[in-house]
């Protein structure tokens, strides 16, 4: 018996030929930004981005007209307010010619090109994605996802539009694996050799590598669909290490709207906190804060000056550096310490507020998880131990320029960004010996759990420490708060911190064969740095051989993804098995 024939002008048909004429479009967008085109080029490209956005304005509407009951009311509104904005944009950039004379802003060709990035990933996000557990593991995606963002990137570096100079591959490569990890190494100052468009990128590739690409695909293709998948939502639920099932988009929804809350919030402090005779272009001023509020959100550690924030005019600006270092702080606590926080603040305003509203107290048992407590408890300790240790060691040497508040902030300030967000507002090669050692350590604990920091993780290091303690004094379990840390957790513990210190041995003894010349001390903390995603440098990165650089690139990869998500990747899952051998001891000491 023969298949029916689909129809042509089926609801599938239409969007995938819609979907396509958009994917054309992302090129030549792609192409028109990254090259500098003749005007008759330029006619053709906005002839055919004229079609991309009214086809995509077209299948909207025909989308709703035959499955106006599968679509739920707030994409409804979604999709009404932003055709109304498409449509106005077609018509001041086609019909309105003197709208640019007049200094219309939606005249602008930005807003016109980002209404045709905005339309391919609507018709993108549309399709059907799944994640094939049978194919790919959790922790191969993951993988996989940054090492397509990263090759990406490097390409969209490497366009003429994008560097003030030609730059290599390797450079490209590297400084796009910098801002995917977050980490901040850069071999080429990205002040001067990058435009406004690879400082976009940039910043692009940052937001991006903090959050992840899963991240973002996932909960907005959730949100247009309305439904996923079961196993797409166990894949989510591995690689965001979610509770339970049922919350896995709740925590995406949440982890996207703090993100930008947060890094909102922060590029308001950071664009009043500029000073106005330094910056005097409120473009060039509202760039600076986007860019520097992201940056340091998802503790990458870039920056848009060439010496960093040590820049003059900029080393001396303290209310920046708070904003910046209260911004690495949250960024790296991690996003569910972040939302447990922001879930006990508003349980103790509420009953706080109970006998003025008239209602009772509500009482919950430990409305703060044992993982935020331990999180907490340990960034704080490190924190205020770092800012003391370094404000006497650099009291007389990195801090004298500064004043007795300035001293403490940029001791602070130092103290918080090995965190690991690799800004500096001193002069890194004038560090004192033990201040370089005691940034190390810093480095190399990184960042919390769930964070867009790398290193070991806070926690990691304490439920080390705690075990150590518990050996001590003869206990044969980790207790902490009434409650008992698991043997798989201590396990998976020391085993981190075991492979880290392999890798950055490794990575310390191949920079060393080929780069030797450049000081042992410098080596060590650069390969730490690149391992911890910090970007901290004593300035001898620009400097390495290509097969150093590599090795960099290699440690900055494994530090964002995770030794152990990097092993379970390529490493094949054991089968259970039910049977247990007899426990024999084994002479330690």
């Amino acid at each position: 018996m023969e298949k029916p024939e689909k129809d042509f002008f089926s609801i599938d048909n239409i969007s995938r030929i819609v979907f396509i004429i958009s994917l054309i479009g992302l090129v030549l967008l792609i192409v028109d930004f990254g090259f500098d085109l003749v005007f008759e080029a330029e006619i053709i490209f906005n002839g055919y981005y004229f079609i991309v956005l009214a086809s995509g304005v077209f299948i909207t509407i025909y989308r709703y007209l035959l499955q106006w009951k599968n679509l739920s009311f707030k994409v409804a509104v979604f999709d009404f307010i932003t055709n109304l904005l498409v449509l106005y944009i077609l018509s001041q950039f086609f019909f309105k010619r003197i709208g640019h004379q007049e200094n219309n802003d939606f005249y602008s060709d930005t807003f016109f090109k980002l209404s045709i990035l905005f339309t391919f990933f609507r018709e993108f996000l549309i399709r059907k994605i799944n994640f094939q557990r049978d194919f790919l593991n959790p922790a191969q995606l993951f993988v996989l996802s940054f090492l397509v963002i990263i090759l990406s990137g490097a390409f969209l570096l490497m366009l003429p539009n994008a560097t003030t100079e030609k730059i290599t591959f390797i450079d490209a490569l590297f400084t796009s694996t910098s801002a995917v990890c977050v980490t901040g190494l850069t071999v080429v100052d990205t002040a001067t050799h990058f435009t406004y468009l690879g400082k976009t990128f940039i910043m692009m590739l940052i937001q991006i590598g903090g959050l992840g690409i899963l991240t973002f695909i996932s909960y907005f293709s959730y949100f247009f669909k309305g439904r996923t998948t079961f196993e797409n939502q166990l894949v989510i639920k591995d690689m965001t290490n979610v509770d339970k099932l049922s919350e896995v988009y709740k925590v995406l929804k949440n982890v996207i709207l703090i993100t930008l809350i947060i890094e909102f919030a922060g590029g308001l402090f950071i664009y009043f906190s500029l000073d106005d005779q330094i910056l005097p272009n409120r473009y060039s001023r509202i760039f600076f804060a986007a860019f520097h509020s992201v940056s340091a959100y998802c503790n990458a550690g870039f920056s848009t000056l060439t010496n960093n924030l040590y820049e003059p005019g900029y080393r001396y600006n303290y209310n920046l550096h708070l904003s910046v270092a209260w911004l690495i702080i949250l960024g790296g606590l991690g996003f569910p310490i972040v939302s447990n926080t922001i879930y006990y603040l508003k349980y103790r305003l509420l009953n706080l507020l109970a006998p003025i509203i008239g209602k009772s107290k509500k009482y919950r048992p430990r409305v703060i998880n044992l993982s935020t407590k331990i999180i907490l408890y340990t960034t704080f300790f490190l924190i205020v131990g770092g800012t003391l240790m370094l404000y006497l060691t650099e009291y007389y040497y990195a801090l004298e320029s500064h004043n007795w508040y300035g001293k403490m902030v940029t001791a602070f300030f130092t103290a918080v960004t090995p965190r690991t967000a690799g800004f500096n507002t001193i002069d890194m090669t004038s560090l004192t010996l033990p201040s370089i050692m005691i940034i190390t350590l810093l480095m190399w604990i990184g960042a919390s759990p769930a964070s867009t920091g790398g290193g070991i993780k806070t926690s990691t290091f304490a439920i080390a420490l705690m075990n150590i303690i518990s050996l001590s004094k003869g206990k044969s379990r980790v207790e902490l708060y009434r409650r008992q840390i698991p043997d798989s957790t201590i396990r998976r513990s020391f085993a981190i911190i075991v492979l880290s210190i392999i890798v950055i041995g490794l990575g310390i003894l191949m920079v060393v064969s080929k780069d030797g010349d450049k000081g042992l001390t410098r080596i060590i903390f650069e390969s730490v740095s690149a391992f911890g995603t910090v970007g901290l440098s004593l300035g001898i990165t620009p400097f390495l051989t290509v097969q150093s650089k590599i090795v960099l690139i290699l440690l900055m990869f494994i530090g964002r993804v995770g030794m152990l998500a990097l092993l379970v990747a390529l490493i094949r899952k054991a089968k259970y098995k039910n049977y247990k051998y007899p426990d024999e001891d084994i002479i330690l000491n």
